[in-house]
């Protein structure tokens, strides 16, 4: 006798009845702009020079950042500071803020650190990371931020560190990644 294969159930949107027991059915929309063309024009400035342009809002924010509520915060030479407020959108099955979420922070912040210090026309991707949650985060954590510092800047890899507290200034995770320099 085989065991069937695991269900989930017809999301409320539409695509068929929910239960009256799970409430009523909550949404969010997301916008963004064309991301090839900031790309494309954020290749002719330095890192750290595009990064300044995004958040004074005079570049439009990476798409993810608008997916997860990114807000720009403050840019330096090897280091960026940006914030969000999760919401019950990003909770997983047990009613916690989803790690991806917490990753997601750590890594953009880790890898704008790094972008900071690149000239024009060089990028970068990540090679490995590595994330330590330390606290649970919820909706009611209030505003995280997301503060990357460059530990070592280097012409074919570089390496970052990063960390994440909660309103009330406690370390949620830190973060610490591997970054390749591509070079055009």
């Amino acid at each position: 006798m085989s065991t069937p294969e695991p269900t989930i159930a017809p999301a409320a949107d539409g695509l068929g009845a929910a239960p009256a027991s799970w409430g009523e059915p909550r949404q969010r929309t997301v916008t963004w702009h064309d991301p090839l063309a900031t790309a494309a024009k954020g290749a002719t400035m330095s890192g750290r020079e595009y990064l300044e342009a995004v958040f004074a809002g005079d570049l439009p924010q990476a798409p993810i950042g608008r997916l997860m509520g990114f807000s720009g915060g403050r840019v330096g030479d090897g280091e960026v500071t940006f914030t969000a407020v999760p919401d019950e959108s990003v909770y997983n099955p047990i009613g916690l803020v989803h790690g991806g979420f917490v990753a997601t922070l750590l890594d953009s912040a880790l890898g704008c650190a790094v972008h900071t210090t690149l000239p024009a026309g060089v990028g970068y991707t990540s090679i490995e990371m590595k994330v330590n949650y330390l606290r649970a985060v919820h909706a009611d954590s209030g505003e995280l931020t997301a503060r990357g510092w460059v530990v070592k800047p280097g012409r074919r890899v570089a390496f970052a560190e990063a960390d994440v507290r909660d309103a009330a200034g406690k370390v949620v995770a830190t973060g610490s990644s591997s970054l390749l320099i591509i070079a055009p």
